[in-house]
């Protein structure tokens, strides 16, 4: 489009280039911190959750487990099985493969599920193998 004495006009409408790219360095430095705020607000309840101790159902057992071919496990020596979906948590409170856990003894805390089958383990530290808690041959 032109304008009397041959200059130009640049009609930008979003309509018609929809390729709206902002790179001012405004706006670029303004997303940054808004990426930095988001990453920081984001790690702050991961960061807070590392100096609570693990909180244990009151009917969790302690025992050694050893998972032999995943599902099969033996407990405190005697075989069992792991229930479908069961969730293994390691000492940091991380989901552990059963696959990557053969033939390792680990001292856990276990509840079974209605079928008798183990359905949470969680993997102790040596801070909470230290407490008492009731084993498999104290529970009927």
């Amino acid at each position: 489009m032109g304008l009397p004495g041959g200059r130009l006009i640049d009609l930008h409408s979003l309509w018609m280039d929809t390729m709206n790219r902002c790179t001012s360095p405004l706006s670029s430095r303004r997303n940054s911190a808004l990426a930095l705020c988001l990453l920081a607000i984001s790690l702050w309840p991961a960061a807070q959750a590392q100096n609570l101790p693990r909180q244990f159902p009151a009917q969790a057992l302690r025992g050694t487990l050893v998972v032999v071919q995943p599902p099969a496990i033996t407990l405190d020596g005697k075989p069992a099985q792991l229930s479908p979906g069961a969730r293994i948590r390691s000492q940091n409170n991380m989901l552990a493969m059963s696959g990557a856990l053969v033939g390792q003894e680990l001292t856990v805390n276990y509840l079974l599920e209605s079928h008798g089958l183990v359905h949470e383990v969680w993997i102790l530290t040596p801070a909470e193998t230290a407490e008492k808690r009731p084993k498999a041959a104290s529970n009927p």
